[in-house]
């Protein structure tokens, strides 16, 4: 008990040491440039080459976010989604002072990833753009992206408790959702559930028609994440905050 107490305020002064940020900026910006690397990199090539199925390019991702909460998520909680970092802050288990840093590394790994993806393989699959299906309205489009990241969310927050975002139960979790939302809805509306993920393609492409489904859905899902949370679980832990704060190393 006196150990799990001393590794608690080690991390929690690890977390108010500044020299370590950079760490957690790098982090952020280098898990998300590997998740759109897979999540637009699998589209782009099952446009191109026709040998990756929907269903490979839909898993890819939730496989990719599961190996990166294993190697990264001490140092910085691995976010990698501009929402779940608002919604670790709007649950008050992540300081908002620090969410600027986050969605800047975020949104900068996944431009950088399109970037590479397009200089590589070119413009296959609109650069592997997360656009509704034809069918879909864009408020349809809007309100399934709302509810899969409300989903998402609730994975995230209901296994960041204490250090459960890091190892086994976080990253099975997690990755898990991401793959099982894919199979079904990556044919509606891509399973974005991520800004940073929908607008670095539509940056690189300069096409942002579709663009504001993928902000208004997300972030709508991840206040209404954290208000089910709220409901099944109460206020916040400090334990939780420690989680997503991310440890250091």
């Amino acid at each position: 008990m006196t150990t799990s107490s001393g590794d608690h305020e080690k991390a929690e002064r690890q977390f108010f040491d500044t020299t370590r940020e950079w760490r957690r900026i790098f982090s952020e910006g280098w898990g998300t440039f590997l998740l759109v690397l897979a999540a637009a990199g699998g589209a782009m090539a099952a446009a191109q080459t026709g040998a990756i199925s929907p269903a490979a390019a839909a898993v890819a991702p939730g496989l990719t976010v599961m190996a990166v909460i294993y190697f990264m998520g001490t140092v910085s909680g691995a976010h990698l989604n501009p929402a779940v970092t608002f919604a670790f802050a709007v649950r008050r288990n992540f300081p908002w002072a620090r969410v600027p840093g986050y969605w800047l590394a975020q949104f900068a790994g996944a431009w950088l990833a399109v970037l590479f993806l397009h200089a590589v393989v070119g413009s296959a699959g609109n650069m592997g753009a997360t656009i509704p299906e034809a069918g879909m309205s864009p408020l349809r489009a809007m309100l399934l992206e709302t509810v899969l990241t409300a989903g998402l969310v609730n994975t995230i927050l209901g296994t960041a408790s204490g250090a459960r975002n890091i190892g086994t139960n976080g990253a099975i979790a997690v990755g898990g959702y991401i793959a099982l939302a894919g199979l079904w809805a990556a044919p509606l509306t891509g399973a974005s559930m991520n800004p940073a993920r929908s607008l670095a393609p539509d940056l690189v492409r300069g096409d942002f028609a579709a663009t504001w489904i993928y902000f208004a859905g997300p972030f709508l899902g991840a206040l209404l994440g954290v208000a089910f949370e709220w409901i099944l679980k109460g206020p916040p832990t400090k334990s939780g905050s420690q989680t997503a704060q991310g440890e250091g190393n």
